[in-house]
């Protein structure tokens, strides 16, 4: 119960951000609540548990639970697409994923790749996509203590490489305008773009790891 009161009290200190220009740390922030609740998202659809985790859900009807539902609608387009991509991502890249050392550098040179180009929200898309996609392959392989690492390893990312694109645009809340038709026959060209990009640094990211294994 304790777990539950403190994720409505931080969920709904995260919603309250939007009211204004967000900091650096409040992104950050949002950044990982959104994380948890896709790689939830996937979770279930994949019938797989991770036992009690503390899992901060953003508020019903708040401007960041909208965020959410945006991200994973627009994830769901994405891996619609290519349905094989954002799965086995352990099996792609060929890494172990008992060892949060590998699973952290594997995760970081992959999203390091995806913005090689630059950022856009199809991008960021896919970030999202390939963690939930790691995070069902690390509870499959009872390493569920490795979804908190991915978590965290995406703020740490995000913290680096997104905050000041983030803020340039207000915040998460921009995302919100990708979605401009609901006609689920016709495919944004920014989704095609990203998966279309994303064969091309799975195989990168398999060379630059090679030397590790």
């Amino acid at each position: 119960m304790e777990v539950l009161r403190r994720s409505s009290v931080f969920a709904a200190e995260v919603m309250e951000v939007f009211d204004r220009s967000p900091t650096d740390k409040e992104l950050v922030s949002q950044a990982k609540a959104l994380c948890r609740d896709y790689i939830n998202s996937r979770l279930i659809r994949a019938g797989v548990s991770w036992g009690k985790p503390e899992y901060n859900a953003p508020v019903p009807g708040g401007k960041l639970a909208e965020v959410s539902t945006i991200l994973l609608r627009l994830g769901d387009e994405l891996e619609y697409i290519r349905p094989n991509v954002y799965r086995n991502i352990a099996r792609q890249l060929n890494i172990s994923l008992h060892s949060e050392t590998v699973v952290t550098d594997a995760f970081l040179a992959v999203a390091a790749q995806i913005f090689t180009a630059g950022i856009t929200w199809g991008k960021v898309v896919s970030l999202y996509a390939v963690a939930a996609g790691l995070a069902v392959d690390c509870v499959r392989h009872a390493q569920p203590a490795m979804v908190h690492t991915i978590v965290d390893c995406l703020g740490e990312f995000v913290r680096k490489t997104l905050v000041t694109w983030l803020k340039r645009r207000g915040g998460w809340a921009d995302i919100t305008k990708c979605v401009v038709n609901t006609d689920p026959s016709l495919r944004s060209h920014w989704l095609v773009a990203a998966v279309c990009s994303f064969g091309h640094f799975l195989k990168a990211i398999f060379f630059i790891l090679l030397p590790e294994r």
